[in-house]
């Protein structure tokens, strides 16, 4: 059966916010073991979306990676959210690469229940074999890297921002204009998918001279 919906029935945003947050937090760990930001002994295999995945066992990473996802969701819920953006910095605060996850979300939504979730399910799949053997397109990182998330959000989000501080001790700040700016960086493009309830399209910029 085939229903259009606007986003408010049923709570369709909020719907999109779990499957989108869950996804990041995937893709998030995943970035980080594949351009080894982190020893890859601090991550262990598991499966996601029927395909091998690392996730770290860190406690203190996991959390902050949760918790920048709780003060997302909000925003993909209200569908404010225009990018989530995972930067790879150099040990002196330059980003040396970014990965953007570009993401919007249709006004009226032409569903089918049944076929929609596992639909999207082999959507997200692919961005996450994708993400997977990126390293294969990226030069090598510097030692010693880290990384932040930050999140692009649409015109409007930016003057409700203080209403999303949903948790205390974790307010967003704009970001660093060293984390963002990056002169002339190669874009590459890894991914793209379009479905019924959202679009995502992932690319990475890169620096050009990485060796700090």
């Amino acid at each position: 059966m085939m229903t259009t919906l606007t986003r408010q029935d049923l709570n369709f945003g909020q719907v999109v916010a779990d499957i989108l947050c869950e996804f990041l937090e995937v893709a998030i760990h995943l970035i980080l073991y594949v351009r080894e930001v982190y020893p890859s002994g601090i991550f262990q295999k598991r499966k996601k979306y029927n395909v091998p995945v690392q996730m770290s066992c860190h406690p203190e990473l996991n959390q902050y990676i949760q918790d920048t996802l709780h003060c997302v969701k909000p925003l993909i819920e209200k569908n404010e959210a225009e990018k989530v953006v995972v930067v790879i910095m150099d040990k002196e605060h330059h980003p040396v690469e970014r990965f953007v996850f570009e993401i919007s979300q249709p006004p009226l939504l032409s569903i089918s229940s049944e076929t929609l979730l596992s639909h999207v399910e082999q959507l997200l799949r692919a961005v996450i074999l994708k993400i997977s053997v990126c390293d294969a397109v990226l030069e090598n990182n510097p030692p010693g890297c880290t990384f932040t998330v930050l999140v692009h959000t649409r015109e409007a989000a930016t003057r409700n921002m203080e209403k999303v501080q949903v948790i205390k001790d974790f307010p967003w700040i704009v970001a660093d204009e060293q984390e963002v700016h990056m002169t002339e960086p190669r874009l590459i493009p890894l991914k793209t998918m379009t479905s019924d309830i959202v679009k995502m399209q992932l690319y990475v910029e890169e620096r050009a001279q990485k060796a700090s």
